[in-house]
């Protein structure tokens, strides 16, 4: 029984999430989540206490889900650390492209509208984002000790770096073109651009 409980409450969240990451997390109320889930009301509030707390445990969910898929890139002993990180960048254009549907970044859709919403979903947000960040700076730190990266500020340069991804993620919705996100692209290249390679005229 206590299976069943477990796998309620991920397809609630699962639901919960595909949704919320097309429409917002305001413009979507239980109803809709629950008639999709084809779940009953009382089987939510078993729970959670109230769509916030849902919205806390969805972005905690997330970010355990997103850290997993972070680690594996920023972990692959395949490549040297510079092409760890450009990949994990390519994959961010891959899946918050115009027209993409799938994996879309809670981080970019909800951070604005929740953190004057609510003080635990913001703080859900803060501390998922500073996981990445901490994880950015980890393989950058390790791109100045295999050769792969110049001597780079690691936390400095992984906060610049996602900032600037952030940034063009949300312009790129807001033109519906993946330019801002090829720019992103192009800057984070000249960023981490090996020490050995001469600067372009």
């Amino acid at each position: 029984m206590k299976a069943h409980y477990d796998d309620t409450r991920q397809h609630i969240l699962d639901t919960g999430k595909r949704i919320i990451a097309g429409k917002g997390f305001s413009c979507v109320g239980l109803t809709e989540i629950l008639q999709t889930a084809d779940v009953p009301k009382g089987s939510f509030y078993h729970y959670f206490k109230s769509k916030e707390q849902f919205g806390q445990a969805l972005i905690e969910d997330y970010f355990a889900c997103y850290l997993e898929r972070v680690d594996t890139l920023l972990t692959n002993p395949a490549y040297p650390a510079r092409g760890r990180l450009l990949r994990y960048w390519q994959q961010w254009v891959d899946t918050q492209c115009t027209g993409c549907t799938d994996q879309k970044c809670l981080v970019v859709k909800l951070s604005g509208e929740v953190a004057d919403l609510s003080e635990p979903m913001r703080l859900a947000l803060r501390d998922g984002t500073e996981g990445v960040i901490r994880r950015l700076a980890g393989c950058i730190a390790a791109g100045a000790e295999d050769g792969s990266l110049p001597a780079l500020p690691p936390r400095e340069t992984a906060e610049t770096l996602y900032q600037l991804w952030l940034g063009a993620s949300l312009l790129a919705k807001l033109h519906r073109t993946a330019t801002p996100l090829e720019q992103a692209m192009a800057a984070t290249e000249r960023l981490l651009a090996p020490a050995s390679e001469p600067a372009a005229a």
